[in-house]
């Protein structure tokens, strides 16, 4: 390693993800499933909202806090929903921005940090970029969130457990009792709670339930990149107690100032855009990925977003993966996100051509196999 290059960049490797890009590169024409963003685009009036902020000047700077008009439209429905009286709302450059400064703003070397394995890329990363330990926690086979494992891996020095319902990969969604007991432990032994609701507008069974309902001390972090597709706007926002929201605005000032200012306007009009006829194609194209795979693989129904997290045919899915880009088709290997190598992701967020099609190739490595 260059003798000017910080230790603590060694302690995680580059995105995993990106690595089966650069794989997949010599692929003329692949079927693409591994992409976790809507396959629809920003919708028009959204769009157009943030053109008039543009061409309206309103390209500066924003406050910290975010454009005034969006942080108290989103500190309103806060306030509706959950009625506690210490949260406030900030707007975060993206989700990715809300987790950075969440590690940031709470977690020492040496702290420790719970979440459910398999887990979003990003989350063992952040904890090591802050010295902190990543313990994560295995749910095989089924991905639940059983409070019993969380219990167990605590110790002296868990400084935070880190939910993520519905979750990336496994698109698994926990109970309303699953994440309430969560959030009581997390109370009880004076732990802070993050959760990360980025998928929050995708979940396609009952209804979503956040662990702040349970937990008033409970940081949680949100945005408009899924849910309306503005995955290259960066535009997150993040609602917790007073004095935690001070403290990652006091970062934000000195590392990701803003969010967008531009983009900030577009999300203020997103809030009145119906996403109904979204959710509903995508539980169409749950169902649809589901049926065409079930005879042939073993996973867990998703509850929400839009991934399915199959366990592959052989006994390495990080090699099931190569055959799959040899066949033309493009997918995630399991232990990107895991400390087991059996499984795969799918993105369903495609359109119905695209997952016939992958189905297909799926299915018939699954015969070879």
């Amino acid at each position: 390693m260059h003798p000017w290059i910080a230790d603590r960049t060694a302690t995680f490797d580059s995105s995993g993800i990106r690595k089966v890009f650069d794989l997949a590169a010599k692929l003329k024409d692949p079927v693409n499933l591994s992409i976790g963003q809507p396959d629809f685009d920003v919708p028009e009036e959204i769009q157009q909202a943030t053109i008039d902020a543009i061409r309206g000047g309103k390209n500066a700077y924003s406050p910290t806090q975010g454009i005034p008009p969006l942080r108290e439209a989103i500190q309103k429905q806060v306030d509706e929903h959950f009625g506690h009286d210490d949260r406030e709302v900030f707007i975060s450059s993206g989700t990715s921005g809300g987790l950075t400064l969440s590690m940031l703003a709470m977690v020492n070397p040496g702290d420790e940090v719970i979440f459910l394995d398999p887990y979003f890329v990003m989350y063992p990363a952040l904890v090591r970029l802050c010295g902190g330990v990543p313990v994560p926690v295995d749910c095989y086979p089924d991905f639940r969130l059983d409070v019993d494992k969380i219990a167990a891996a605590i110790t002296d020095k868990t400084k935070m457990i880190l939910v993520n319902s519905p979750a990336n990969p496994t698109s698994v969604t926990a109970t309303e009792q699953e994440l309430c007991d969560v959030a009581l432990l997390a109370k009880e032994k004076n732990v802070a709670l993050l959760s990360d609701e980025i998928y929050s507008r995708f979940f396609y069974d009952g209804e979503f339930y956040s662990p702040a309902v349970a937990n008033e001390q409970a940081i949680v972090i949100d945005g408009f990149s899924k849910s309306h597709a503005m995955t290259g706007w960066r535009v997150g926002y993040v609602h917790g107690p007073k004095e935690i929201i001070a403290t990652m605005l006091k970062i934000q000032q000195y590392s990701f100032v803003c969010s967008p200012q531009p983009a900030q306007w577009g999300a203020l009009r997103a809030m009145d855009v119906s996403l109904h006829a979204h959710v509903d194609d995508y539980r169409r194209k749950r169902d649809l990925i589901v049926a065409g795979l079930s005879e042939r693989y073993e996973f867990t129904t998703p509850g929400g977003a839009f991934y399915l997290f199959p366990k592959a045919p052989i006994e390495s899915g990080n090699r099931f993966v190569e055959q799959a880009i040899d066949a033309g088709l493009l997918i995630i290997p399991g232990n990107i996100f895991s400390r087991r190598d059996s499984h795969f992701r799918i993105s369903f967020a495609a359109p119905d051509e695209t997952l016939h099609r992958g189905i297909d190739i799926l299915n018939q490595l699954a015969a070879k196999s």
